[in-house]
This record gives C-alpha cells, sequence and structure tokens, in this order.
C-alpha cells in the first residue's frame, strides 16, 4: 500500500512539475513576445527620429540654397549696376572729350582768325 501511495505522490509531484514547467513555458512565451513588441516599438522610433532628423536637414539645405540664390541675385543686381554706371560713366567721358575737342576747335578757329586779322 505504502508503494501505491508513493507512487501516486510522486506522480502528483511530476505533474506539479510539469504544470510549473507549462507555465514557466507560457510566461517565457509571454516575455519573448513582449520584448519583440518593445523592439519593433523602439525601431519605429528610431526610424522616426532618422526622419525627422533627415527632413530637419533638407531643411537646412533647403535654407542655404535660398540664401546663396538671394546672394546671387544681389551679386548679379549689383553687377548689372556696375556695367550701367561703367557705361554711363563711360558716355560721360565721352561727351567731355567731344566738349574738350569742340572747345579746342573753337579756340584753333579762333586763333586762326586772330593770326589772319593780324597780317
Amino acid at each position: 500500500m505504502r508503494m501505491k501511495e508513493d507512487e501516486e505522490e510522486e506522480e502528483e509531484e511530476e505533474e506539479e512539475i510539469y504544470e510549473i514547467f507549462e507555465e514557466l513555458e507560457e510566461e517565457l512565451d509571454e516575455l519573448e513576445h513582449e520584448e519583440h513588441e518593445e523592439y519593433e516599438e523602439e525601431e519605429e522610433e528610431e526610424e522616426e527620429e532618422e526622419e525627422e532628423e533627415e527632413e530637419k536637414e533638407d531643411e537646412k539645405i533647403h535654407e542655404i540654397l535660398e540664401d546663396v540664390e538671394e546672394e546671387l541675385d544681389e551679386l548679379e543686381h549689383e553687377e548689372h549696376v556696375d556695367h550701367e554706371q561703367e557705361e554711363d560713366e563711360e558716355e560721360e567721358e565721352e561727351e567731355e572729350d567731344e566738349e574738350i575737342q569742340d572747345i579746342f576747335e573753337t579756340l584753333e578757329e579762333e586763333l586762326h582768325e586772330l593770326e589772319h586779322e593780324e597780317h
């Protein structure tokens, strides 16, 4: 009789051990599942952060390009204004040269007239 009781007790212990083992397996599965979900969430967060960083970099690049375009426009405008000023100055110099030439010619004529009158 004692043996039968021992045997039953041993079976009960084995069943308990088996149940504990199953519970542990379930807990392990749950933990693995949770870990996997956490990993996926972290991955998503990292991807979002990377996208945000890329967007920020793109914005910076865009701003730099806009600044460069503005500077280029300003330089082109300045170059145009400088060119117009040079043309105006050249035109003024030509007009002054013409005036001087006219004055010189007038003086020459007057000199010839005076010389002619003296004779």
